[in-house]
């Protein structure tokens, strides 16, 4: 194996570590982490290209975080960057939940520990918001007027009327599909 693909999945590892360790709230602020670090830093993947692959992370089955990392992993290093990128994703949760489980009781009983973790809740929602406003910016500087009716649409269709996120992701892919496809007919 050469020496840049060496250095970047080793870099691919830690990073993918790092933000593991480091990300309390679930799959959609690792995905905020991944894009500072991948896209702001490395410079390895562009905005659009980030945006796509957490909407395929978000829309497949499975964890967004792990979907994340296999997506960015497959990215820079084919099937090895894959596998160091998920290994990375999933050592510190599971070393984390083997601790949990192990002084369950403990936990569980604790006013700190409650105390703690409902703070922690503020800062989720805080980093949540900071996805929703960097991806919603990505769409509005693209100025596609169909991007923004299904954007706006998919708001509606979760807070106004309650529509399972599962038709709403559905109903998006079967837009962009339709979307190329029409491009692709109007340029032959």
């Amino acid at each position: 194996m050469e020496e840049n693909k060496k250095k970047i999945l080793l870099q691919l590892f830690f990073s993918t570590l790092y933000i593991s360790a480091f990300t309390f709230g679930g799959g959609f602020v690792i995905i905020t982490f991944m894009k500072k670090k991948f896209v702001d830093e490395y410079h390895w993947i562009e905005e659009d290209e980030m945006l796509d692959l957490a909407a395929l992370a978000q829309s497949s089955p499975g964890a967004i975080a792990v979907n994340a990392a296999i997506l960015v992993g497959w990215r820079m290093g084919g099937f090895p960057g894959m596998l160091i990128a998920v290994i990375g994703t999933i050592i510190p949760p599971m070393v984390l939940l083997s601790v949990i489980s192990f002084f369950y009781a403990a936990f569980a009983t604790n006013t700190y520990i409650a105390l703690l973790l409902k703070g922690m809740q503020a800062g989720v929602a805080a980093v949540i918001l900071d996805v929703v406003c960097g991806l919603g910016s990505g769409v509005l500087k693209n100025r596609n007027i169909i991007h923004l009716i299904v954007m706006i649409t998919a708001f509606l269709a979760t807070f106004v009327w309650e529509v399972n996120v599962i038709y709403i992701i559905l109903a998006a892919a079967l837009a962009g599909i339709c979307m190329e496809v029409w491009k692709r007919k109007k340029k032959s």
